[in-house]
């Protein structure tokens, strides 16, 4: 008989040492989480009422005027962007992706580009690329500089997009300074950026107006989650641009935590955001492994993200022709990872060709191919399980014992 419903539906599960990307359907939610999401399933709510709740306790954990539940990092990202170019005008809303006539402009440094700026492209701005990240392309020491983001500022700037990693430049405190100045919203994108907890507070402390955060990674939330915080009118514009809005407006009355319906002329159309929905249940889980997250002691979590690396560690000791290190991973402190070190002359397998032929095994096992051009695998420990890193350690050691023999025998 099936074990569990992805038995049922012959879909194969796969152990993740990679992280918890989207593709590999995130990380493995909290029990706490998916419960209250059962209870919150088997009730109807008003969804505004919910997200004016939802309000006041992001806005309590992060230290932002109010927050809002998205379905995602990337969702909240358009709906930062949105608000920043509408305000709380309804018929700039309405308009939405056409944007003449406004302020729709974001500047972002060209080291920050990633693929997840289309979210903000979608809302029909037009993206200012500054800077040079020499440290990156060139033979430099150099990125983005203040004064280059502080040129080109104009009349026509909505917001500037920052992308936070742990060494990302110019620093937030820095970008907030002239953009303060030209008053100019500054939007970051923290999407990975837990753990640790305490930047649930810290972008918002260094002058941030809005702060994107993913639910389904480090908060162990629903992977179609996310957080969006800041200052209350952007949230306010953000919420008037994704809620239904199919009412009448005599009808309408809007938690006052979350849209203030006296600052409104009227009700915008269903916003460009309305395809982003986020149900009753994924707000609910959310805020559940959001509040279990900030309370939860940073060297608990950590003590146990470390056990599991060394279990790895040891695991990864008797595979052939490599050398296994145990490490903290730069970008998040709490984080120890494990990278396995490969002679692929001796193994005659590259570690791309490994980690392809641990996908393709079974079971199914998901490294992190990040370094795989410095002939290492790398295993992070967020989502694997107990039991898990020793089913790693035998398959990658019949996998490079099994390639290196064949090599011999040539």
């Amino acid at each position: 008989m099936p074990d569990h419903v992805y038995d049922r539906l012959r879909v194969r599960t796969i152990i993740n040492a990679s992280g918890p990307a989207t593709r590999l359907s995130g990380s493995i939610m909290l029990p706490e989480a998916a419960q209250a999401m059962k209870e919150a399933s088997q009730y109807c709510v008003d969804i505004a009422e919910l997200q004016g709740r939802a309000c006041e306790i992001i806005a309590d954990i992060t230290g932002a005027e109010a927050g809002y539940v998205t379905s995602g990092a990337a969702a909240g990202l358009l709906l930062g962007t949105a608000a920043c170019v509408t305000g709380l005008d309804p018929d700039k809303m309405n308009r939405l992706p056409d944007t003449s006539g406004m302020k729709n402009e974001v500047i972002m440094a060209r080291s920050h580009r990633n693929f997840y700026d289309h979210a903000v492209r979608s809302v029909g701005i037009r993206l200012v690329e500054v800077g040079i990240s020499d440290r990156f392309s060139g033979a430099g020491v150099r990125d983005t500089e203040p004064w280059e983001i502080a040129a080109a500022i104009t009349e026509q700037t909505a917001a500037i997009c920052y992308v936070a990693y742990e060494h990302t430049e110019p620093p937030l405190t820095e970008v907030v300074r002239v953009a303060g100045e030209a008053g100019v919203p500054v939007i970051v994108d923290a999407a990975g950026q837990l753990p640790p907890a305490s930047n649930l507070r810290r972008f918002i402390a260094d002058g941030a107006d809005l702060v994107v955060f993913s639910g389904g990674k480090a908060l162990r939330g629903p992977q179609s989650s996310g957080i969006l915080c800041g200052r209350r009118d952007l949230i306010s514009a953000a919420a008037l641009q994704h809620l239904d809005l199919d009412i009448y407006w005599e009808q309408w009355n809007p938690p006052p935590a979350l849209i203030d319906k006296d600052e409104l002329p009227g009700a915008p159309h269903h916003g460009i955001g309305r395809p982003c929905k986020v149900g009753k249940e994924e707000i609910v889980g959310l805020l559940t492994a959001l509040q279990l997250f900030a309370q939860e002691d940073p060297a608990q979590r950590r003590q146990r993200w470390q056990s599991l690396m060394e279990s790895l560690a040891e695991a990864l000791r008797e595979v052939p022709h490599s050398e296994t290190e145990l490490v903290s991973d730069p970008k998040r402190s709490e984080m120890p990872t494990v990278r396995l070190r490969l002679d692929e002359a001796a193994a005659g397998l590259s570690a791309m060709e490994v980690v392809k032929q641990l996908q393709d095994g079974e079971p199914s096992i998901h490294a992190n191919p990040s370094h795989v051009r410095e002939g290492v695998v790398a295993f992070g420990p967020m989502c694997l399980k107990q039991g898990e890193p020793e089913i790693i350690g035998r398959r990658l050691t019949q996998l490079i014992g099994e390639a290196g023999g064949r090599k011999a025998t040539r």
